[in-house]
Formats: structure tokens, sequence, C-alpha cells
């Protein structure tokens, strides 16, 4: 019989991540959104206008990665891009129907927070705060 191998907080974490990751997509793919466009969608909220560098940068992706899924977002007509040419500075921002659906993702979002709160108010109140800074292990 082999050896269990240590405990890695860094794989629990990925695999809590992974299964509550599941349940929001599960849960948002009513609406026709996915976790990285509900995030992409919540910063265009939070800041109309955003660049398309800034919004890759808050959302740890490539520029690149935020113009496709930004397409994706204008034809699925939750947001708008009011660029005037090509070239010229974008002027992204959600629209009623993207408000809608933030309305109804963050909802959906409360009822899991609520039953993950629920089941582990411990490891809830440890990662409060977590995403604001990043971990900068001590010195």
């Amino acid at each position: 019989m082999s050896e269990r191998p240590p405990f890695s907080p860094v794989v629990a974490l990925l695999t809590v991540s992974a299964v509550w990751d599941a349940r929001l997509g599960g849960a948002l793919k009513d609406i026709g959104l996915t976790t990285r466009k509900y995030g992409l969608l919540a910063h265009l909220q939070a800041t109309p206008g955003i660049s398309f560098s800034e919004l890759a940068r808050r959302s740890q992706i490539t520029v690149q990665t935020a113009h496709t899924a930004m397409r994706s977002l204008v034809d699925d007509g939750f947001a708008s891009d009011g660029t005037a040419h090509a070239g010229a500075a974008s002027d992204l921002r959600v629209t009623e129907k993207g408000a809608q659906a933030l309305a109804e993702a963050d909802a959906l979002l409360a009822e899991l927070d609520a039953s993950f709160a629920a089941g582990a108010p411990v490891l809830t109140s440890a990662l409060e705060g977590l995403h604001e800074e990043p971990f900068e292990p001590p010195a």
C-alpha cells in the first residue's frame, strides 16, 4: 500500500476552485454567460469605457483574449463597443441586456456564496480579502 502524499493547500484550493467554478459556470450557462464573460462584464459595468488593455490586466488574460471575449459579448448583445473606426480608442459599455444578465448572475452568485459559507464558514472568513492583494510570503 502506498503512502498518502502530504497535504497541499495549493492543490486543495485548486480543487475547491474547480468544483465551485463548475457550479457557477453551470448556473451562468442558463443566462448565456461563462465565468470569464461574467467577470469581464462585471469589470465593464464597474468601469464604463475601460480600455481593452486594462480589461485584460484586471482579468489576467491577454489583450487578444479580451478582444475575442468582448466581440462575443457584443455579438450576444451584452455589451457595446462605440469605437468609431479601426485604430480609435474603444468605448466599451454594458447594454441593458448585459445589465439584466449581470443582475441575474449576481443573484445566482449570492446563492452559491451562501451555500459555500454555510458549509465552510472558517474557510470563507479566511478567504475574505485574498483577491484584493496578491499574496506575498513573508521575507
